[in-house]
């Protein structure tokens, strides 16, 4: 199935996936999905007992996907292709989400220190008859981190709208010593699996 241009829905509020969208000239109307208002989030986020991390990015990007399109059934909207992730950061099996405050922010980045930990982006793509998902496993290990350059950094707003307490395409560069996997998928929207994904729903790339 071919499109007639290359427009898609994003499921995300992420500034970073539209900022790797756009690197790669995929034109998009952001979705929004609830998050916080008074009848609680359309897609729960909250991990389940005995969830692996693997499960638990992949479910929830899925589950954002599948909701958003019955959104735009439900809003008579144009059929185009939805695009939906979530991103995760672990380390020793757990899962480190967004932190709450400089108190959490800091202790994620102590247990992150001087060792390696894996950053897991998941995608999800629902159109018509589809419905394709991959995720993408990257490992991250980080130079060893004095007090006083975790203090510093927590002092900043990069942060606290990140899994794991920071961002690879902000200042946390300066913590890295090497990467292996996908440079855009640690930011939250691996660029070649997406693409691979948004061919099969008929956008064309170079």
């Amino acid at each position: 199935m071919k499109l007639l241009d290359k427009k898609i829905y994003l499921a995300s509020k992420s500034p970073r996936r539209r900022e790797l969208l756009r690197q790669v000239g995929v034109d998009f109307e952001l979705l929004s999905l609830r998050t916080d208002a008074a009848r609680g989030p359309d897609v729960s986020e909250a991990e389940r007992p005995g969830e692996s991390p693997l499960d638990y990015v992949a479910r929830v990007a899925h589950e954002k996907g599948a909701f958003a399109w019955k959104i735009l059934a439900l809003r008579r909207m144009p059929l185009r292709p939805v695009l939906s992730a979530d991103t995760t950061v672990t380390i020793d099996g757990q899962i480190l989400g967004k932190p709450a405050n400089a108190d959490e922010a800091a202790a994620m980045l102590e247990r992150l220190s001087g060792r390696t930990h894996q950053v897991l982006t998941s995608v999800a793509l629902h159109h018509v008859d589809l419905a394709e998902q991959v995720t993408q496993v990257s490992n991250v290990r980080f130079t060893k981190l004095s007090p006083a350059a975790i203090k510093a950094y927590c002092a900043t707003a990069e942060p606290y709208d990140k899994a794991g307490a920071y961002g690879i395409q902000g200042l946390a560069a300066l913590f890295i010593e090497h990467i292996e996997g996908s440079h855009s998928g640690i930011m939250g929207l691996p660029v070649f699996e997406t693409a691979q994904l948004l061919k099969k729903a008929g956008v064309e790339f170079l």
